[in-house]
This record gives structure tokens, sequence and C-alpha cells, in this order.
């Protein structure tokens, strides 16, 4: 059996009264694309920046490459940081910067790399990404799917081994969606990332990925390929699927249950 990338044991995180995970198990796959999905404000961001360390939990274990975070030094903490991106929900691009100086940014506040080595570097992702003759201008003069365009070079400039989606078609018409869709895809199969998606983009968002997992009530209640969740016989999987979720509380998958690949 494959050892996980990245695994969630027993995670719990609250905000004051607020319960937002309450015992999550979770396992990522390298060079996979992990959807996340469940009802709306039930923890998904929240457990996704775990993973990058922009929160930490309560208890439990968060284990990249079977070692756990709180048993790394500082320094390694901050090499795993380096090599995951975060693309947030609504591209988060500066109104101020220019294209170029967006993508740019994430090499200038991580790294010591000369003005020239930062400018091969971005003018090559610009390239890979199709995003030719824009230097210059401004979010504000570039359509929605471009500005996720750039959202992406700019996620993906510092060469990481994991990048995180979170809700990255909000606001997009299905056209568009679709479009960003196919972009995750194919730039995940060129680039090698594992993937790690937040989306409300039911059953479209399936095409793209490897596995789903299902977070309600605070734990992970699926967790497997698409195929298999279609073919779930669980009451609160089903019901969500088809866009009647109910909010019933089915349990949560425990650490030693075994989850069907």
């Amino acid at each position: 059996m494959r050892e996980p990338f990245i695994q969630f044991k027993n995670v719990y995180k609250s905000f004051g009264e607020n319960h937002v995970l309450t015992g999550a198990n979770l396992s990522i796959y390298k060079g996979e694309i992990t959807t996340i999905i469940g009802k709306s404000g039930g923890g998904k961001s929240v457990l996704l920046k775990h993973i990058i360390g922009l929160i930490e939990q309560d208890s439990g274990i968060i284990l990249f490459d079977g070692r756990p975070v709180s048993d790394m030094k500082k320094a390694e903490r901050k090499a795993l940081k380096r090599k995951c991106s975060y693309m947030f929900q609504g591209t988060a691009l500066f109104d101020s910067l220019t294209i170029y100086e967006n993508i740019a940014l994430p090499l200038k506040e991580t790294t010591r790399l000369s003005d020239s080595e930062i400018n091969k570097r971005v003018k090559d992702k610009m390239d890979q990404l199709d995003l030719n003759d824009i230097d210059e201008k401004y979010p504000s003069q570039l359509s929605g799917g471009m500005k996720k365009r750039v959202a992406l070079a700019r996620a993906l400039v510092t060469d990481p081994e994991t990048v995180l989606f979170d809700e990255p078609t909000t606001g997009l018409d299905p056209i568009r969606k679709k479009s960003v869709h196919e972009m995750i895809s194919n730039y995940q199969l060129k680039f090698g990332f594992t993937g790690v998606v937040v989306s409300h983009d039911i059953p479209d968002i399936f095409h793209i990925s490897q596995r789903v997992a299902m977070l309600n009530d605070g734990c992970i209640l699926f967790e497997g390929t698409p195929e298999k969740l279609a073919q779930s016989s669980d009451h609160a999987v089903k019901e969500f699927i088809q866009g009647l979720y109910t909010g019933n509380d089915n349990g949560c998958i425990q650490q030693d249950k075994k989850i069907t690949k």
C-alpha cells in the first residue's frame, strides 16, 4: 500500500466555541489531485490552511512524508512551507502591482535570487502559462479567467511540490469554470505537483480529481476515488452529491478503518 504524502491523524481545531475540525483523518497522495468537498462553512478552507501552516491544530498529528510536522525544527518547517503554494479564493492579486510584479512577489519575498534570475523565472512561467505581453498590465485590466491564470503562475513560480487551491472558480461562469479546471489539470500533469482543491463544483471537479474527501461535521465522512464516491450508499454523501444535503450526522472515518482506493 502506498504511503500518504500528507496525512491528518485525528486533527482537532476550534475557534472559541466553534469546533471546526473534530477528529479529521485524511490521506493525500503525491502527484495527484485531491478535492475536498462539503457544505459551506464546514471547515474546508481551515483544513487547507493547516497543510501550509497558516493555522496550527489544537491536537492530533499532521505528517509530511511520514514525519510529524510537530517534530520538525523551525528551519525544517520553513523549508516545508517554501515547497507549498496557495492559490487564494478570488486570486488575491495586488491591484497596485503589475502582472509581472504580482508573479515575481513570492520570489522576492522568500528567496535571495538576483533580479536577473527572478526575471528569468517569471518570464519562463508566464510563457509556460501563455501569459505573454501582459507584463505591464494591472489585474483590473484582465478578464476573470486571465486573473486565475496569473494567480496560478504566481503559485507555480517557486516550483512548489504542493499547490493548494481554495475554491479557484469562485465568481466564474460555467464556461470559465471548466477552463480553470482544465488549466489546473493540464498544468498538474505538466509540472507534476500535488494538488489539493477545495471546491463546490460538483460533479465537474471530479473529472480532474484522482481522489475526493468529504468533510462533514468536522471530520472526513468519505475518502476515495470519484468512482467510489458515486457508488457510496451513505445517505449524507448521496444527498450532498445530489445537492440536497440535509446535515445529518453519519459519523467520521476512524483512523484504523481501511478506505478503498
